[in-house]
């Protein structure tokens, strides 16, 4: 299926699906799935799901609008690559020299759809980096550039406070591959601080919001005025943020409405506890008013961004922290101790089997714990165990650790301050 872009969204919010057809006379409908940066440009992995694609043709990018004309078309045997004219629908191609992103649509002009985006999970952890010489400064940036393209989940970062670049990953195997390809691929030896969880903040409770913004200094002055309801989403949200338009009679002239909605999702970067993201929050604005003279958007976002800080201080806002999902390979007369330790680091078993004297454990446990377990792991099984770990979910942190945490934050920002 895909979304019909064409048809206004019904009242979830979201646009009717159409079906599409493998048939190869129907309008064009691919996905880029995955890109790769080479030195002579970028290698764009597509799949076609409907119609046909042909070299020389352009075809329009679903998420910017823009047209883009598809001049070299190849099929990949491993590391071959073989050039072809077209491709049917079903046949997985990759494109040269073709500029967008992984997720992207590609269709037929003049036709309004696109495929479900690729789900790209939040980043869990962060590290500072720096190249140790400041000649290859250049390099870096290149190299994160390549990688930031390449890797959805892969992100790069400015720390307001210190100006440092931030590399955020699935974990710190994933950074440590990125930093190992840096040194390798770029000949750029690298500076890395210790790893940060990428903790965030949620409201535990609703709370209605009543907020009026008025500043006069000569002349015309400022006035806005807003007023509902912060709920917080459930766990299972698929977004951070959801905004709810229910003004009615104009309380609110229309053209403030996208400014209330910028001003609360950018009040959401920074919570009342440690200042990390907020998320799971959902607003629904329902009345205020305005001034004739004094109202503007920018009255109105500066109107928001006030109320959602606000607003949040009332929420009673909770910690969240990551979840990993391990697989432990062992020999069976570790099992016990393994489970032990495991208890030990908040973790929680959810099964183990035991086949031709290797166990197999299943469990759960937060990221914070979970740094250097590889070397743990082999010093408790005398070098035989194993494990794979990924991103689970984001849960709640007990309360009675929430206070080590923020005085943790409290303290490196306190460091920060004192770098300036």
């Amino acid at each position: 299926y895909a979304i019909d872009n064409s048809k206004p969204a019904g009242e979830d919010g979201h646009h009717p699906r159409v079906l599409l057809s493998d048939s190869n006379d129907a309008p064009l409908v691919c996905m880029a799935f995955k890109t790769v940066v080479e030195s002579f440009g970028q290698l764009t992995y597509t799949r076609v799901y409907q119609g046909r694609i042909v070299k020389g043709q352009s075809y329009t990018n679903a998420r910017t609008g823009k047209s883009v004309r598809f001049g070299r078309l190849v099929r990949m045997h491993a590391n071959e690559r073989e050039d072809i004219d077209g491709a049917e629908a079903g046949d997985i191609v990759a494109l040269v020299g073709v500029d967008c992103a992984s997720g992207d649509t590609f269709t037929s002009e003049g036709v309004s759809v696109s495929l479900e985006n690729i789900f790209v999970a939040n980043a869990v952890i962060r590290l500072s980096i720096e190249p140790k010489k400041r000649d290859d400064a250049d390099k870096l940036s290149k190299a994160l550039e390549r990688f930031r393209r390449e890797d959805p989940t892969f992100r790069v970062m400015t720390d307001e406070e210190t100006g440092q670049t931030l590399i955020a990953g699935m974990g710190q195997l994933h950074l440590e591959i990125y930093v190992e390809r840096i040194r390798r691929e770029y000949k750029c030896e690298c500076v890395v601080g210790e790893p940060r969880v990428a903790y965030r903040e949620c409201p535990t409770k609703a709370v209605e919001f009543d907020y009026k913004h008025k500043k006069q200094s000569g002349g015309s002055g400022q006035y806005a005025h807003v007023k509902g309801i912060l709920e917080p989403l459930p766990e299972t949200s698929e977004v951070p943020y959801e905004f709810s338009d229910e003004i009615t009679g104009g309380r609110i002239p229309r053209e403030y409405i996208p400014a209330c909605d910028d001003g609360f999702e950018e009040g959401l970067k920074k919570g009342p506890l440690g200042e990390y993201e907020v998320v799971n929050v959902k607003m629904r604005l329902q009345d205020g008013s305005y001034h004739d003279v004094d109202s503007s958007e920018m009255a109105f976002k500066i109107c928001a961004l006030g109320c959602m800080r606000e607003t949040l201080r009332k929420a009673e806002v909770a910690l969240q922290e990551p979840f990993m999902k391990l697989e432990i390979e062992v020999p069976e007369e570790f099992q016990g101790q393994i489970t032990g330790h495991l208890s030990s680091k908040r973790g929680l078993v959810t099964g183990s089997e035991v086949n031709g004297g290797i166990c197999v454990i299943n469990a759960e446990a937060p990221l914070s714990s979970m740094f250097d377990y590889a070397n743990e792991l082999r010093s408790m099984t005398q070098g035989k165990g194993t494990f794979t770990m990924e991103f689970l979910a984001y849960r709640q942190v007990p309360r009675g650790l929430q206070p080590e945490i923020l005085e943790k934050r409290r303290k490196e920002k306190e460091a920060k301050a004192a770098m300036k």
